[in-house]
């Protein structure tokens, strides 16, 4: 192609960078407004991108440019994930490329919050499937996006209990699979201390809250398996704690855990 048909051609095509992998990524900022006029600059685009080996393009249509998407997916993009304000697609330029998967888990936190007097915070919540009998459980919830481990643990049991509480160790996890939206589950259980000991529920998700021995809880026929081995683990287990590595020194980003004394680790 000569240089006049070169130009001719970056004309027709839309906006886009490249990012480490080869793969395309198109300018959402100067994406057209009128369906037929992407239409007329993503083939074009396509089919330079593919010519010239690039591996992967990844589109964003926010949501004011939903007109954008059937013409998008009939020249052959697929649904790749979206947020409340936006819908990635993906297009695979060459046959073998490597598109990663989305986020394939949530990411969840429980507290065993012991007191002075060993006994337990435990809440019963309000939506369960069986409501004929109470089930005792540990406070606990879903990590906000971008929030640590840490700041979650204490924000779900203020939450649901009003009790503040210090985090002490990251004492163990389960991982299961098929759990919300075909996703996988990781919760971690965290041992806390209580800095406060009143209780004020959060009624809209807590039908109850209270101390409760430890013994009692154990011996709960209302207490599951797994909550009573993760309480155990939490009693026994030193667990592991939050340190610095040195070069990751951003804490708005980072968090680590690590044995106490630990390689590398500091306390």
């Amino acid at each position: 192609m000569d240089m006049l048909g070169q130009d001719m051609l970056e004309q027709d095509m839309l906006e886009h960078t490249l990012n480490p992998f080869n793969g395309v990524v198109v300018n959402t900022d100067a994406l057209p407004a009128d369906p037929e006029d992407f239409r007329q600059q993503l083939l074009p685009s396509l089919e330079a991108w593919q010519a010239r080996g690039h591996q992967v393009v990844w589109l964003e249509l926010p949501i004011e440019r939903a007109r954008l998407v059937p013409v998008a997916t009939e020249a052959g993009f697929r649904f790749h994930h979206s947020s409340e304000e936006a819908l990635t697609l993906t297009y695979r330029l060459q046959p073998e490329a490597l598109i990663p998967h989305f986020a394939t888990h949530y990411i969840g936190a429980g507290g065993v919050v012991l007191n002075s007097r060993q006994e337990l915070l435990v809440v019963c919540e309000r939506h369960r499937r069986d409501r004929s009998r109470p089930y005792y459980k540990l406070p606990g919830g879903a990590l906000h996006p971008g929030e640590h481990l840490v700041d979650a643990v204490i924000r779900e049991v203020y939450e649901e209990t009003g009790v503040q509480a210090r985090f002490e160790a990251l004492v163990c996890f389960r991982h299961w699979h098929g759990y919300r939206y075909h996703k996988s589950d990781i919760y971690f259980i965290c041992r806390l201390s209580p800095i406060s000991q009143e209780i004020t529920i959060q009624p809209s998700e807590i039908e109850e809250a209270c101390w409760m021995p430890v013994a009692e809880y154990l011996n709960s026929e209302y207490v599951s398996v797994f909550n009573k081995r993760i309480v155990q683990a939490a009693l026994e287990c030193p667990g592991i704690v939050p340190t610095w590595i040195d070069g990751y020194d951003d804490p708005a980003r980072y968090e680590f855990f690590m044995p106490v004394n630990g390689v590398d680790g500091r306390q």
